[in-house]
């Protein structure tokens, strides 16, 4: 690895441009943290430019007084500071966030490529002013000053005088550390004042694209953490440990250790680097130059303790345990520690490679021209300690205003591990420390990389200055990043891959860093002449798709082969209830400009219209907002099972499928599986089935039944059925056979006769018992006599590129005449300790199937569902006299007097009943 050499800034402060990942203190056991960090986290006041007269230099002075300012907590953005203290209220609501000051550009445009208007109260500077006193500790020791993300460019000031500016801080996603020992006060109030701008249009910011609309502010302000650290002579920074698995056997693995060094003396600096982590412990002596960097690695042939024999290794979910190691690294001088840091590692190798023999093919351009480009069509693998990985995702996002708690991320990374997902991306928006540990703590895979569609990717318009930008964003992220476990695929592009000057800088900044997990050129398929192909598509559709599309489409666009980097079924209806949180009642229903505000941004403001004019044709017209809601939750099952599950058996000619996308920013009726409120429905229910590790499925393209085994493991004596009936219910097949599923395998069983079908619909029901005949996998399906057909054709792909056309729907208008069904049920709640179960019990008495049978608890006084939550099952089917135990979990025990269970589902009788208390066990 290349040293990287610190810039001297004035003889004021010395401007470290050099990046440094610190995980956040006071997890839980195992990640990162020093008592050489105070945070800077309470007591901020923030305020406009354009209501101040006072210079800088006072202001940044206990002379000043921070009157009628806002007070906040950083991280904020400017908008989140006014939010929380009153000034805007229910931003979210209706369209108030159309309301706002500065949010006055066209409504569904991308407002990261303009400039803010002049009359903006965001196009002024804003002031962060904070006052602080240097930990008694710190006293007589070098003083940091750390900023992890400004957001746009920023003048810095510490009692009275300027640290840096904005020559020095500009881009979101650079990290910075300051020296500020000659400007700090050791005995005294230090008062600390930060002065951003916001970015304009040709800025490397953050950005929202098409997911929904970007806040007036452009989320401007320190919207990381601000802290102070303390050194002696050497600074340690990124301490990384680098796997190496030599053999298949997964028996040794060979560590390979780096820390970068600094000495921020004018003097040579003599010492000892130490390292340690459980009984492994290391040293080299080290002498560094004056005012010298370097990357200091430990090798296992130059250390044979690092040869670690039976690892205990780290997996992604599903695959086995995330077992994570604490490395403690300390620089000794003259006796004395200079610094130390540590970091939480896993014992992992990740590769990526193009799987399979070369495979020729043509590619389309992502520039709308449909333009084919030449390349090898061989799909991207994942593997994880030697193991191929099918990776099964969905798309991340922050919230609207980069808000964040860690409640919320360990509740929603939850919801990835309960659908059986492996993996998130993240197109830009490099979440907090906080969420690189609870993904390292969860096994879930990171996929990360840069944005489009705004001047990440408008490289014709970089000026000389914006590559430097560029390539010190992807320094520090990477720095912060490569001791992740999780996190496992960088990727220099989004839509579009960089120019080669662009590629060959980051590939170099990937090469300086150590980076030592996959990474490719874009998440699209466009090749490079740096890199060649990627491996991966960005084919969508993003819009709706009978589900029988991801099968039958086995070479087109979108379909299960290859990787794809960001697809979907489409829009993705919240429940009524969430609809009422940011609807008004006169605009519920019908279908109007509100929706559509909610809708997505940008080229994806469509309205709904196809996602509605597939539901007319598929189910038939919805009478009311009800039935619209009934017909989009089995919209969005279906279509979520169909896709994960077409990816799944294809394994590994497909390696990878992201739905777009995992949450919202805000209150959405497109692309989650969840809605904002964390209210999971019936696409994450879909998507649970079809992510279960040992599974049972039925194909679209030529209806085999088959069993997916996702996990390391072998299962013997197991025996599938599988029953097809008509509508009516009569049973017209039925087969049963014994199996065994080897680990990490897909087993076509038999396939189901279509020539007895006799009614429109017909309904198979499957289901895999182990050996002791316990049900390990059930599935349902409603089906069409016949499938909806597609047109394929460049030309009509042009008219709607985001989902292929449909020249024949399928017609499932038939379940609109189920009879009405009265479920028995009971609802007992316990708490197995500090959490809380409720075991809910549902019977179906009658001569009827009970269709999408959806299930909710409930608090009594406010009706309210009890949200987050963990159901084993919900949206599903009940044939007659079937009974269902479903258990609901609760991480933190529900703060409610009394609970209700409600019942209600496409032809069920809703009802409410009492869930009662068996107490604790």
């Amino acid at each position: 690895m290349m040293s990287a050499k610190v810039p001297v800034a004035c003889k004021k402060a010395l401007l470290v441009v050099m990046t440094f990942a610190l995980a956040l203190a006071g997890l839980t056991p195992g990640h990162a943290q020093s008592s050489n960090r105070f945070d800077l986290r309470e007591n901020w006041y923030v305020q406009s430019s354009c209501k101040l007269n006072t210079p800088a230099e006072v202001l940044s002075t206990s002379q000043f007084s921070p009157d009628h300012w806002y007070k906040t907590t950083v991280p904020s953005t400017v908008l989140a500071a006014q939010v929380a203290n009153g000034e805007f209220k229910d931003i979210y609501y209706a369209d108030n966030v159309r309301k706002l000051p500065g949010m006055d550009y066209p409504f569904g445009e991308l407002f990261s490529n303009m400039d803010m208007a002049s009359g903006s109260p965001y196009a002024c500077s804003w002031w962060y002013r904070t006052e602080f006193q240097v930990p008694q500790d710190f006293r007589g020791r070098k003083l940091w000053l750390h900023f992890n993300g400004i957001n746009y460019k920023a003048n810095v000031w510490l009692n009275g005088r300027k640290l840096a500016d904005v020559k020095d801080v500009a881009g979101a996603y650079r990290i910075y550390e300051f020296e500020a020992t000659p400007l700090a006060d050791k005995e005294s109030t230090n008062v600390l004042a930060v002065e951003v701008f916001a970015p304009q249009s040709k800025d490397l910011g953050i950005n929202f694209v098409d997911w929904n609309p970007t806040p007036p502010d452009k989320d401007m302000g320190l919207w990381r953490d601000v802290y102070l650290m303390a050194s002696g002579p050497v600074r340690v920074r990124h301490p990384q440990v680098v796997t190496h698995l030599p053999g298949d056997s997964l028996q040794r693995a060979d560590l390979t250790i780096r820390a970068e060094l600094h000495n921020d003396t004018d003097a040579s600096v003599e010492g000892v680097l130490q390292g340690k982590f459980e009984t492994v412990s290391f040293e080299k002596r080290v002498e560094l130059a004056p005012r010298e960097s370097r990357s200091v690695t430990f090798t296992p042939d130059e250390f044979p303790q690092l040869k670690i024999e039976h690892p205990e290794l780290w997996w992604p979910t599903g695959l086995g345990e995330q077992k994570l190691h604490l490395l403690s690294m300390k620089f000794e001088s003259s006796g004395l520690v200079s610094d130390s840091q540590s970091a939480s590692f896993g014992i992992r190798e990740v590769t990526g490679e193009l799987y399979g023999p070369p495979q020729p093919g043509e590619v389309y351009d992502n520039n709308g021209d449909f333009k084919r480009l030449k390349t090898d069509k061989r799909p991207l693998l994942i593997r994880v300690n030697h193991q191929p990985v099918l990776i099964r995702g969905a798309g991340w996002t922050p919230e609207m205003l980069l808000r964040s708690s860690e409640e919320r991320l360990r509740a929603e990374l939850g919801y990835v591990k309960d659908m059986h997902l492996n993996s998130v991306r993240l197109e830009g928006k490099l979440e907090s420390e906080e969420f690189f540990n609870l993904a390292d703590q969860m096994g879930i895979m990171v996929l990360a990389g840069w944005c489009c569609c705004d001047h990440w990717e408008h490289w014709k318009d970089w000026q000389p200055g914006d590559l430097t930008i560029a390539t010190e964003s992807l320094r520090g992220q990477i720095l912060r990043l490569r001791s992740h476990p999780s996190v496992v695929l960088w990727m220099n592009g989004s839509d579009n891959p960089p120019p080669a000057n662009v590629e060959e800088a980051y590939r170099k900044i990937l090469a300086e860093t150590s980076w030592p997990n996959a990474f490719i050129s874009s998440a699209s398929a466009m090749p490079t002449s740096v890199s060649g192909p990627s491996g991966v598509k960005m084919t969508g559709p993003y819009d709706y798709v009978p589900p029988g599309y991801w099968l039958i489409d086995d070479d087109h666009f979108g379909g299960a082969f290859g990787f794809n980097t960001e697809t979907s079924p489409g829009a993705a209806i919240p429940e009524v209830s969430s609809l009422r949180k940011f609807l008004p009642q006169e605009s519920l229903w019908p279908i109007n400009n509100l929706w559509n505000l909610h809708s997505g941004a940008g080229i994806f403001n469509y309205n709904l219209d196809h996602f509605n004019a597939s539901m007319d044709a598929i189910y038939g017209h919805p009478k009311g907002l009800d039935e619209y809601i009934l017909k989009s939750q089995a919209m969005a099952y279906d279509g979520e099972r169909a896709m994960f599950e077409a990816f799944a058996r294809n394994k590994y000619k497909s390696t990878g499928v992201i739905q777009w996308m995992l949450n919202n920013a805000w209150p959405s009726v497109i692309w989650h599986l969840y809605d904002y409120y964390l209210q999971p429905a019936a696409g994450y229910f879909g998507t649970k089935k079809a992510c279960e590790p040992l599974h049972i499925q039925y194909s679209y393209d030529d209806r085999s039944i088959v069993v997916v085994n996702s996990v390391n493991k072998d299962f013997t004596g197991l025996t599938a059925e599988a029953s097809v009936y008509n509508f009516n219910l009569r049973r017209l097949f039925y087969r049963k056979m014994n199996l065994v599923s080897a680990a990490d395998s897909v087993q076509r069983l038999f396939t189901i006769p279509e020539e007895n079908i006799d009614t429109d619909v017909h309904f198979v029901r499957l289901t895999l018992l182990d050996k002791t005949q316990r049900v390990v996998s059930t599935n349902f399906y409603w089906l069409p006599r016949k499938l909806s057909t597609y047109n394929w054709s460049t030309e009509e792909e042009k008219k709607h590129p985001y989902y292929t056309g449909i020249t024949s729907y399928e017609d499932l208008s038939s379940l609109n005449h189920l009879e009405k069904v009265n479920l028995e049920a009971t609802a007992f709640a316990s708490h197995p300790g500090d959490s809380r179960d409720v075991r809910v019990q549902v019977h179906n008495p009658s001569r009827t199937l009970a269709f999408q049978v959806h299930l909710a608890v409930v608090d009594k006084n406010s009706g309210e569902e009890i949200l987050p939550v963990l159901w084993e099952d919900n949206y599903f089917s009940l044939m007659p006299g079937e009974s269902r135990v479903v258990i609901a979990h609760y991480n933190a025990s529900p703060i409610s007097a009394g609970l209700k269970l409600q019942v209600n589902g496409w032809n069920i009788a809703g009802q409410e009943i009492s869930v009662e208390e068996t107490g604790t066990h």
